[in-house]
């Protein structure tokens, strides 16, 4: 491959400029209804979007800098990583004409917001165990099952959920993605009581008895594997750019204070014990940019098999080098780090999400060192 994903066009380059200055206007205190609707009206959450819809047109490269760039200014919207990334590529990919006229162009102004249901309480990582699954009655479907930490189901308008069905052939259970509605007769939903500090709720889904028309079914009943994991590959690069966002925030935080702090002759920043961490800890968020900006690359470019590999790879690197930078911030502000007033306390609980979800770093190690080194499996 080449290596023009090292270089920004002057496209994305005045894209990132523009999101930045939103984000500034924002900052952390920000309101997620607002931000969202004026993220949305500027054109930011649909630009990966077939143009056709009301899209931008770009690709997952260009949704992960909006991403990077508000979580930079403090203002991330996890839910970019659900509704547009992953449910509007699937559709955008995969759905019918009919359904991509009625997603597509809300999912791009965020008008209409899509969760995604996959994480099931006895699954973990493992979906090949998933349980909630779609049988045939006539020419309905009906959906039993139920879904664990799924983000933002009270505030969207659907929920894309992974299911399974009985191949007719074989016998075997594959995967196939079906639109629930929000206020679908059966689906069910209680929040989570979550320790992590964060705008949008978890919940739990429990399906009973959904019964959905034949349209609710997202693209061939017999390629369901192939969408899925269309939709999984843009998650991993947008948590990605999640955690370098929340990253670059934290360090950015430390450095204005290790500037103007002054314990002794000089500012706490002249000395290598505060320098030479925060240094460290830009180096490796830069280096994981790189990684998420190739994975991006080569998801847009069409190659599957490869974006997987380096999606997976970016996220890692994201994780580790989020919870790094701000580890070091925190530390670097001493008691101050502990504060509301600096917000950085509350990053400590957040940049572990980007270790566990939507896949632990372990699944990733297991998974780069099956596929990518040729070990034999352990399990």
């Amino acid at each position: 491959m080449t290596g023009s994903f090292l270089i920004e066009t002057e496209e994305q380059s005045a894209l990132r400029a523009a999101v930045a200055a939103l984000g500034r206007r924002h900052g952390r205190g920000y309101d997620r209804e607002s931000l969202w609707r004026e993220a949305g009206k500027l054109g930011y959450l649909g630009v990966n979007l077939p143009e056709e819809y009301g899209g931008g047109g770009g690709g997952i490269a260009e949704l992960s800098l909006v991403l990077e760039e508000l979580g930079s200014a403090g203002c991330p919207l996890l839910l970019m990583i659900v509704s547009p990334a992953i449910c509007g590529t699937v559709i955008a990919r995969f759905g019918t004409d009919e359904q991509k006229r009625r997603w597509l162009p809300g999912l791009s102004d965020g008008s209409l917001t899509m969760a995604f249901g996959i994480t099931e309480p006895d699954a973990g990582s493992n979906s090949h165990r998933l349980t909630t699954t779609a049988r045939k009655d006539g020419d309905d479907w009906v959906l039993n099952g139920r879904k664990v930490f799924i983000s933002g189901v009270d505030i969207a308008d659907a929920t894309l959920i992974v299911g399974r069905t009985e191949d007719a052939r074989t016998g075997r259970l594959k995967p196939c993605l079906f639109i629930v509605p929000r206020d679908a007769e059966g689906f069910h939903r209680s929040p989570i009581d979550m320790e992590l500090t964060a705008v949008e709720k978890q919940f739990e889904l429990v399906i009973d008895n959904v019964r959905l028309p034949a349209d609710a079914l997202v693209g061939d009943e017999d390629a369901g594997l192939l969408q899925l994991f269309a939709g999984l590959n843009p998650e991993r690069i947008m948590t990605a750019a999640f955690a370098l966002g929340m990253g670059r925030y934290a360090v950015d935080r430390a450095v204005e204070y290790a500037k103007t702090r002054q314990v002794w002759k000089e500012p706490i920043g002249a000395h290598q014990a505060i320098a030479h961490p925060l240094a460290q800890a830009h180096i490796e968020l830069e280096l994981a940019a790189l990684m998420m900006r190739k994975a991006a690359h080569l998801y847009d470019a069409g190659d599957d098999t490869a974006a997987g590999e380096a999606a997976n790879m970016a996220k890692y690197a994201a994780a580790e080098a989020c919870v790094h930078a701000v580890d070091q911030a925190v530390h670097t502000l001493g008691g101050n780090g502990l504060t509301h007033e600096y917000g950085l306390a509350s990053l400590i609980t957040a940049a572990r999400v980007a270790r566990i979800a939507p896949v632990s770093r372990e699944m990733i190690l297991n998974y780069v060192s099956h596929q990518s080194l040729g070990l034999p499996k352990s399990y």
